[in-house]
């Protein structure tokens, strides 16, 4: 009777109530970890800006029910290999409290800045800047994609998918280098092992490629790192959306999709408008005037590609941004008329490894 009159988590502290000082953590070394102030909710829970002695750090709060979401976060972040500048830091996971309110903590590193979608609501970006954030967010997540098979000491760092990839699960440090976060539908792929629950319609909807919206994709890993880079196109175009480079108006922020089919689409019209229509976000005649936005938008096309193995890899991409970057801002008229041809006729790898 006690079980089952006691009120679930949620009804029993509001997340909007201070939950006063929790208990010291075991596996941060038994120093103080006090919870400040809550920064976000998601489908798994909320995160919590936090003082482990002098330092701020992020708690990511599951409830019990998301169990297997923190599990399968915590998984990936103890896989070899997963230090990267690029990648959120992660410092420890652990559980709190008994029986039914039991909640599952994920701490790692904070960004005081926020996620890429929050920072491009209330800012106008530069030039470099959204050459910074995307070389930066690219390498992260070619080196997510990697195989690595002797990793700095620490052994076998395997292929990763996202999976979830969107400008909400990319951080920025302070000086707006972009980190990958958000680990909870990744997929690892190792040698001889079954990747483990791969089924095909995760993530966030309107991210979702071509070939997850009509069910149609195939469970190898190639195709679900194509998957990440479909999406990347789209957060490619939120970047450019909001530059001030080009001499135009710039708009306000809206999501891939939001001129288009507004804030909460339906499955149906996704499938309506990416698979039947095969639509994307507009881009904007006057981006096409400045050298390196042009270039940009190229890539921009070829990641979003309805077709899955034409995509370019995100190896690739993190290369045409350095080289597009250092040819607009170094430069002389002939070297953007390389920088075009190098663009245009750039060399893929073979088609299995040109994700």
């Amino acid at each position: 009777m006690y079980r089952h009159r006691k009120p679930p988590y949620g009804h029993a502290l509001g997340l909007s109530q201070d939950p006063g000082p929790p208990p010291p953590s075991p596996l941060v070394g038994l120093k103080p970890l006090q919870l400040l102030e809550i920064k976000a909710r998601g489908r798994f829970g909320c995160v919590w800006k936090a003082q482990l002695m002098n330092d701020f750090v992020a708690v990511k709060i599951f409830p019990l029910q998301d169990k297997q979401s923190w599990q399968s976060e915590r998984e990936i972040f103890s896989t070899p290999g997963m230090k990267h500048e690029n990648l959120l830091q992660f410092i420890a996971a652990e559980k709190r409290g008994s029986n039914l309110e039991v909640e599952l903590w994920l701490i790692t590193a904070f960004h005081d800045k926020g996620s890429l979608t929050d920072y491009l609501k209330g800012n106008i970006i530069t030039w470099n800047e959204l050459c910074h954030v995307a070389e930066t967010m690219s390498r992260g997540l070619s080196y997510l994609h990697e195989d690595v098979p002797w990793c700095r000491g620490e052994g076998h760092k395997p292929s990763i998918a996202h999976r979830d990839f969107k400008s909400k699960n990319v951080l920025l440090k302070s000086d707006l280098t972009a980190v990958l976060a958000d680990f909870g539908l990744a997929v690892r792929f190792e040698p001889g092992k079954p990747p483990g629950d791969t089924h095909g319609q995760v993530g966030t909807r309107r991210y979702m490629a071509p070939e997850v919206l009509e069910g149609a994709i195939n469970f190898q890993r190639d195709a679900f790192l194509r998957i990440d880079m479909y999406a990347m196109g789209l957060v490619l175009w939120e970047l450019v959306s909001r530059c001030k480079a080009a001499d135009g108006p710039v708009d306000e922020y809206m999501l891939p999709f939001e001129e288009e089919i507004g804030q909460h689409p339906s499955l149906e019209e996704l499938q309506e408008v990416v698979v039947h229509k095969k639509m994307r976000p507009a881009i904007k005649d006057h981006w096409l005037k400045h050298p390196g936005l042009a270039q940009l938008c190229v890539t921009i096309e070829e990641c979003w590609d309805h077709d899955a193995e034409a995509r370019l890899s995100a190896g690739c991409v993190e290369e045409r941004v350095s080289l597009i970057r250092r040819s607009v801002n170094g430069t002389t008229s002939d070297c953007l008329v390389s920088l075009v041809t190098s663009v245009t006729n750039v060399d893929l790898p073979p088609k299995e490894s040109s994700i």
